[in-house]
């Protein structure tokens, strides 16, 4: 069965850096195209970063240009996520999707906090 787990979530202060990881299992991760998709205490769900399935493609939303880098390891099956310059509202649930198309996916993982705070 089709596992995406998370990790490397914890809390930073504002400036700070944190790399989250993605162990993905039970499918051909290295056929898939992969996102992180975020999202903070009372809001909705956040598109952060999507990542095509030989890595040579990224794209990211614009409130973390600049700042984070997606990634990925297909020997390893695994997905990263670098995050520097953290911000407050950084703050959220990171979750990472294996990306269905058309914009859907059809698997996430249980999600990492990530909080930044001084």
């Amino acid at each position: 069965q089709v596992q995406l787990v998370e990790s490397g979530g914890g809390l930073v202060q504002p400036g700070g850096s944190l790399r989250l990881s993605c162990a993905a299992s039970g499918f051909t991760f290295s056929s898939y195209s992969m996102s992180w998709v975020r999202q903070a205490p009372g809001k909705g769900l956040e598109w952060v970063s999507h990542i095509n399935s030989g890595g040579a493609s990224t794209y990211y939303a614009d409130s973390v240009k600049g700042r984070f880098t997606i990634s990925r390891d297909n020997a390893k099956n695994t997905l990263s996520l670098q995050m520097n310059s953290l911000k407050p509202e950084d703050t959220a649930v990171y979750y990472c999707a294996k990306y269905l198309g058309s914009w859907a996916y059809d698997y996430w993982g249980q999600g990492t906090q990530v909080t930044v705070s001084s």
